[in-house]
């Protein structure tokens, strides 16, 4: 463990997936081609949204932009380091270099999260009062709406920045993940935590939760509406509103959920949800098939 004369930590030992190098290799396959799936998945539908004046004047596909954006750079945060840690036995992340891939995942994850909430109101606003909706969902009001979103993912990923760099590190270093999160790293410092275990769950996991719960409101009010006042393709619109919802609670809410609305106890499962996290992109084409199909009738 490297240590400076103040013994404090500057650098963590990532313990990974896998010790196996064959295993290592074959893992550096798939998420390989997870990565450029995602990567040129996204670009591709931001390059489409932003060559085309009519979507991008769309309520739908502005923050469909966004979102495409916010993955894209979500991607980047941690894959290209885990996929170059697959190549090599010794995984090591600077204290910086942890705590800049802390910062980046909040930031763009809860600006996502905040994002995937507003998709959800900006479809009941479509789908419940149609007459209304290009008048409510104005070109000023979306740039707020997402401006809001990112103004949001900043202050919480500061939030938890803070917490963190405040705390004393001196060893072990070893963190039994492939990439920095704030649950395996508090438990790293050398001090009683469970003070700052519980802002952090104040925060994340109550913000994961309440933007879960908003979420599961607006689309339970958008089935209803589907249900009780068309009556041609309503079997289509509801099936694909289900399956929207199923991927977006399944890939994103569940894990974030699981992750940060408990104590931070480290569980066996604990990894292979990080995992579901990062390879959840790689659905991104269902989601948005579904986010497509969600339009007034």
């Amino acid at each position: 463990m490297k240590k400076r004369n103040d013994s404090k930590v500057t650098e963590f030992v990532l313990l990974g997936l896998s010790s196996s190098w064959g295993l290592q290799l074959f893992l550096f396959l798939i998420f390989s081609l997870f990565y450029m799936t995602v990567v040129l998945g996204n670009f591709l539908i931001m390059v489409t949204v932003r060559g085309d004046a009519r979507l991008l004047q769309s309520p739908m596909y502005y923050f469909l932009g966004h979102l495409s954006f916010i993955d894209l750079c979500l991607s980047c945060v941690t894959v290209p380091k885990m996929l170059g840690d697959f190549l090599q036995q010794g995984k090591i992340i600077s204290f910086s270099g942890c705590l800049a891939q802390i910062y980046f995942l909040h930031f763009l994850g809860a600006s996502e999260m905040f994002l995937l909430t507003v998709m959800a109101y900006d479809r009941y606003v479509a789908i419940c009062s149609p007459l209304q909706y290009l008048t409510v969902m104005n070109r000023q009001l979306c740039f707020q709406l997402a401006l809001a979103c990112w103004c949001g993912g900043f202050i919480h990923s500061l939030t938890q920045v803070t917490l963190v760099i405040q705390l004393p590190f001196c060893g072990p270093n070893e963190l039994d993940n492939f990439y920095c999160d704030v649950p395996q790293v508090i438990k790293l410092a050398c001090m009683d935590t469970y003070v700052v275990e519980v802002l952090m769950v104040s925060n994340s996991g109550l913000l994961s939760l309440v933007c879960f719960v908003v979420l599961l409101l607006s689309y339970a009010i958008i089935l209803i509406t589907l249900r009780t006042r068309f009556r041609q393709g309503q079997s289509k619109a509801l099936s694909t509103c289900a399956s929207h919802l199923t991927v977006v609670i399944t890939f994103f809410f569940v894990p974030c959920i699981f992750i940060y609305l408990r104590p931070f106890t480290t569980f066996p499962l604990d990894k292979a949800v990080s995992v579901n996290e990062d390879v959840k992109n790689a659905m991104k084409r269902i989601w948005i098939k579904g986010v497509s199909c969600c339009r007034p009738l």
